[in-house]
């Protein structure tokens, strides 16, 4: 199983994601577009996509040079009903592929955020067994209007749309990628960019989200493994029924192309 991960900025790496791979047998094989990384043309060479967060907004014309490509990819991995998991920046990308409005919200949303599975999310097979009310980090200041067609699964108080599903197509709004480790690193090289939202009120919520770590990290890395873990075995399935489609029997045995 190989994995596709676009990743948008140098510090959003697959982290928990790509440990739910990971623990699945699947590989991971990472393209930073940003950095100068061609990416493929098609979906050929893997079984699924994950794309990234990162700091630059989806409705920015400034990057349609990686973001137009990066959009006909994931039409393209849809198309093969090849899984795709869209992450923050990935899930605002993935909604702008079908036709979703991403645009500004009304604030920066950052720190560790309640929300809460719908109806859709309780009965998705990927988040049958994470909690109905996690709390899980978030970092956005963009949200997005659902694509046509697509579910919502996961909401929020702040921000309605936090997780949906789109076919063989999920994106989530939250950084449930994010570990323990990597809070405290945001939090550094996003200094300036908290400063610029909240003033002299940066300091102390930056305190406040270090402080929150001891009691919403390890929920949110069970969540994790949970979503990504049923994401891959996603993708196993898909792998697993292709290679049936395309089986070609000689005599007795069944050769898979």
């Amino acid at each position: 199983m190989n994995i596709l991960a676009l990743q948008n900025h140098p510090a959003s790496p697959p982290l928990l994601v790509g440990e739910g791979i990971a623990a699945r047998g699947g590989e991971v094989t990472i393209l930073r577009p940003h950095e100068g990384d061609a990416m493929p043309v098609t979906h050929a060479e893997y079984d699924g996509l994950l794309v990234l967060g990162g700091a630059m907004s989806a409705a920015d014309p400034a990057y349609d040079r990686i973001f137009q490509p990066m959009t006909a990819l994931m039409r393209d991995f849809a198309a093969a009903d090849k899984p795709i998991l869209g992450i923050c920046l990935g899930s605002q990308l993935l909604a702008r592929s079908f036709g979703g409005r991403v645009r500004r919200h009304t604030r920066l949303e950052v720190g560790y955020v309640p929300l809460r599975l719908t109806a859709a999310g309780r009965a998705d097979p990927l988040l049958a067994a994470v909690e109905a009310r996690p709390t899980l980090f978030e970092w956005h200041e963009d949200t997005f209007d659902l694509p046509a067609g697509a579910e919502l699964l996961m909401t929020g108080t702040d921000c309605p749309v936090q997780a949906f599903r789109l076919g063989s197509a999920y994106g989530f709004q939250c950084h449930f990628e994010v570990d323990s480790d990597s809070v405290p690193r945001w939090l550094d090289v996003g200094r300036e960019h908290l400063q610029s939202h909240y003033g002299e009120r940066a300091p102390a919520m930056a305190e406040r989200i270090l402080a929150e770590i001891p009691f919403y990290a390890e929920r949110a890395r069970r969540f994790a493994a949970a979503v990504s873990g049923a994401w891959a075995e996603r993708v196993l399935a898909r792998r697993t029924a292709r290679g049936r489609e395309h089986g070609v029997a000689r005599g007795s045995r069944t050769v898979m192309l």
